[in-house]
């Protein structure tokens, strides 16, 4: 600029206008090609950012798209309708795990945006076919006329041009004065001679460009009626969008803690439960999760009004409420899980049921919560009972039921026939060891029913449990106090082949697949719990650690739990017992002489600095001597000495260093060395 300035002054000075006025436009073009927004390289950059999302976004849609209508088999939504009972299921996950229904609602507003980013990629990829290279300077262009224009067309062209975009009839835009610049340097590139064979050979007018430098975003920033529409698009996003995306992300990830389950679940939990818990009194801690306050409490009066109806029709099997007595939320939640709990669900309304269903799957991961919380508080008894309340949630069967009702097609008819007479068993485990001719109960049932009978028989897991004590990498079994010992659990399902795997649950009263699991505890005679754990293997034969450090001396017994996360009726108790020996009974261990010599052999980092320390030493006593004779023969002396001598004197120097001893004595400390 400030040359422009001095060669306007002369060129004025010399009459040449013309001259002056395209010395400006040449500067002012150069500052503006370096400076300009160059709308090509936005668009690549934009389908450059738009692709990264585009990509794996269509292949996410493609993919849900296909398991939603084709991909999805009835095995991997566990569809399977081993009994007549299981069809009504079947049907069901059939219903809900295809089609439509199975794609959330983040499916439709990832395909909303995807969608609209296709759009914009289709039309970024359009400029760009259009709009040629980036940045590229093209005069024919510019002043929109042919390349096969002549001179008069040309100058036509560019008057026309330059009028319509003249600074002075577009004030305060630069858009404007950048267009018209850039007119006035077109129009050179095609009048000028040496301009025009620079634009040539170099695609230029003003020649070779050595760099040429320009901003990746779309010109209309540029325009100055866009300039508070940007400004505001730009406030709004990095002062408003930004920080309630990062607000709305946080505040929804620290609700919840482990297994997915609400912070305030775990805080209701701690409150409720105790060492005094009952089962009967679970289906209230439940309702109580935070999970379920919004979605179960009543908006209308009408849903209090069939609340009401469902209590007094439920009310004999509920206990007394503990907290629920006043509280909507907890009212519906107890309800709705007596409802269930008692296989009286045909009254609840499509809505009450749909909220039951919301409750019954996440029922696995609050369950397994209630007894981590158990576990927690060391309290053995309150966490059996939510083992076996998941049980009666599994199989929607209560506490005073008999555990035959597990069975298909059983009614109270059937269930006494099976329990009269002599040849009668109480319990699902008794009837499960009975011959198949000779199970009471099927009269009246027809042969496809039996049928569904004998299949839920060899369903159902019979199970064998070993148990051994032992400390790992020991001799004998012999525990002595302090070891870490194990107990070994072995579970073996009698019911299952060689080479079998354990199938899924029958639940055709629970609306979800579940897969058989074992819940393995290990509990002292007090109610203390050591060790507890969910075990899901599906194999014959598994076995089970559990490690703890043997108590003092003397003789321990402990309760060790056995117990399915779905069938009522199978859980195994055995008592453990545990022998400490004193450990002073043991043999001394002697250590050999080789290892012994092993701790005053210096370490790695000991050498290391061993080394460096010996380089300072000597250089030291090289300024320091006083007498080049005695340092002679002191030298001599220690290089009789072997390498491992050294390293020992030099480690046993740093040792005295370290203790405090300021002795600047080397050679003395050396010759007693050498003389032991």
């Amino acid at each position: 600029v400030h040359f422009a300035h001095i060669s306007t002054e002369s060129s004025t000075r010399s009459n040449h206008p013309v001259l002056v006025l395209k010395l400006l436009l040449y500067v002012k073009c150069k500052v503006f090609i370096m400076l300009q927004y160059d709308n090509q390289a936005w668009n690549f950059f934009a389908l450059a950012w738009i692709s990264l999302y585009l990509m794996p976004s269509w292949y996410i849609i493609a993919d849900k798209l296909y398991k939603a209508f084709i991909g999805t088999k009835d095995a991997d939504i566990g569809a399977i309708a081993r009994t007549s009972d299981e069809k009504k299921k079947a049907a069901m996950l059939k219903k809900n795990s295809k089609g439509l229904k199975t794609l959330k609602q983040g499916f439709w507003i990832n395909l909303t945006f995807t969608i609209l980013f296709t759009l914009l990629f289709i039309y970024l990829s359009t400029s760009i076919q259009s709009g040629g290279e980036m940045n590229s300077f093209d005069p024919f262009n510019i002043l929109e006329v042919s390349p096969a224009s002549d001179l008069k067309g040309i100058k036509k062209a560019y008057k026309k041009m330059s009028l319509k975009w003249h600074p002075d009839k577009n004030p305060n835009n630069p858009s404007a004065e950048a267009k018209f610049m850039m007119i006035a340097k077109a129009y050179e590139a095609l009048t000028d001679p040496e301009a025009k064979e620079n634009y040539e050979k170099f695609g230029n007018p003003d020649g070779k460009q050595s760099l040429e430098v320009s901003i990746g975003l779309p010109s209309w920033l540029l325009d100055h009626d866009n300039r508070n529409l940007v400004l505001m698009a730009y406030l709004i996003i990095m002062v408003g969008v930004i920080p309630f995306c990062v607000w709305k992300y946080y505040s929804n990830s620290s609700k919840f803690g482990e297994k997915d389950v609400m912070y305030d679940t775990y805080s209701w939990y701690h409150q409720f439960l105790d060492d005094t818990t009952m089962i009967k009194s679970l289906p209230e801690a439940f309702a109580g999760c935070a999970e379920f306050r919004e979605r179960n409490m009543p908006k209308e009066a009408s849903e209090k009004s069939q609340i009401q109806s469902l209590l007094r029709k439920l009310k004999s099997q509920m206990p007394k409420p503990k907290y629920g007595i006043n509280i909507p939320i907890l009212i519906k939640g107890n309800v709705l899980m007596h409802a269930h709990l008692t296989r009286q669900t045909e009254d609840l309304s499509e809505e009450y049921k749909e909220d039951l269903n919301f409750m019954l799957a996440n029922s696995n991961s609050l369950i397994d919560a209630m007894i981590s919380v158990c576990q927690h508080q060391e309290a053995l008894k309150t966490a059996l009972n939510c083992i076996q309340f998941g049980q009666h949630v599994t199989q929607a069967s209560w506490v005073k039921d008999s555990t035959l009702m597990q069975l298909p097609h059983f009614t109270e008819n059937e269930l006494k026939h099976a329990t009269k007479g002599k040849t009668g068993v109480e319990t699902l485990s008794e009837y499960l060891k009975v011959p198949k001719e000779e199970m009471k109960g099927l009269k009246d049932m027809s042969k496809e029913q039996q049928a569904d009978v004998y299949k839920c028989c060899d369903i159902i897991p019979q199970i064998q449990v070993e148990t051994k004590i032992f400390v790992e990498d020991d001799e004998d079994d012999k525990v002595y106090e302090g070891d870490l010992c194990v107990v070994r659990v072995k579970i073996n399902r009698e019911n299952l082949q060689e080479g079998e795997k354990a199938d899924l649950v029958h639940a055709p009263f629970f609306p979800f697949p579940k897969q058989e699991a074992w819940w393995i505890i290990l509990g002292t005679k007090e109610g203390k719990i050591i060790d507890i754990k969910k075990v899901a293997k599906p194999e014959k034969e598994f076995t089970h650690d559990i490690k703890f450090l043997a108590p003092k001396t003397g003789v321990y017994n402990f309760d060790l739990h056995v117990l399915s996360n779905a069938y009522i009726g199978l859980d195994k108790k055995l008592d453990v017992e545990l022998e400490t020996l004193d450990p002073s009974a043991l043999p001394e261990y002697k250590i050999h002489p080789d290892d012994a010599d092993l701790d005053d052999e210096p370490t790695l980092f000991e050498e290391m600095l061993n080394a460096h320390n010996v380089e300072e030493d000597s250089d030291s006593d090289e300024d320091e001597s006083d007498d080049e004779d005695s340092d002679d023969e002191k030298e001599e002396g220690i290089k009789e000495l072997s390498a491992a001598e050294r390293k020992k004197i030099e480690l046993q120097k740093k040792r005295a260093a370290a203790a405090g001893d300021d002795s600047d004595d080397d050679d003395s400390s050396v010759e007693e060395v050498y003389a032991d």
